[in-house]
């Protein structure tokens, strides 16, 4: 009787600590950029007139505990908000090697060696400044970074964030994201 407890307690601990581990090793992200729920600064807004006058730079986005099995990194900045409410794909970036780390701001505006940038809302292999309609409540941007199992260089370049999404169907190992507004 005393084992059986004795091992039901020693069970009972690792199964916390394993728990324990895996809730600390779970994927991180973080901006410089842009702060969770925070309004988002004009150098990443479309440099046109009616977007506000920005500098359409892309934001800086970091990494940490990519989850084992982790091959490459897809990153991806969405305003659900927009297109009245059906959304806008703003940047699409995939087949990054998880090594790196990050994407600099002001990097990736277009595809550059090691990082695919995808096709944005206007069809474009690149960045596309955040620019709501002006009068519109604050819309919300979601960066998410997502770990896959895919090798960097395994998708093809031109994808849209509905085909990307729909390629890493399956391989997908975790994801993050931060919510900036922006509205003018």
């Amino acid at each position: 009787m005393k084992i059986n407890l004795r091992l039901c307690a020693a069970t009972a601990l690792l199964s916390l600590a394993a728990a324990t581990s895996a809730q600390a090793a779970s994927l991180s992200i973080a901006s410089t950029s842009l702060a969770d729920g925070k309004p988002i600064p004009l150098t990443f807004i479309g440099a046109e007139a009616n977007c506000g006058s920005g500098k359409a730079s892309t934001p800086q986005v970091s990494w940490t505990n990519v989850p084992t099995g982790t091959r490459s990194i897809a990153a991806l900045l969405f305003d659900p908000d927009g297109a009245k409410g059906l959304g806008v794909a703003h940047w699409v970036v995939y087949n990054v090697d998880p090594a790196r780390g990050q994407i600099r701001q002001g990097e990736a505006a277009s595809s550059l060696d090691g990082i695919t940038v995808g096709n944005n809302v206007a069809g474009a292999a690149a960045y596309k400044g955040l620019c709501p309609p002006a009068g519109d409540n604050p819309h919300h941007y979601v960066l998410t970074v997502i770990a896959t199992d895919l090798a960097p260089g395994a998708l093809p370049a031109g994808l849209s964030r509905e085909e990307l999404l729909l390629r890493l169907k399956g391989h997908g190992l975790a994801g993050q994201s931060i919510v900036g507004t922006y509205g003018h």
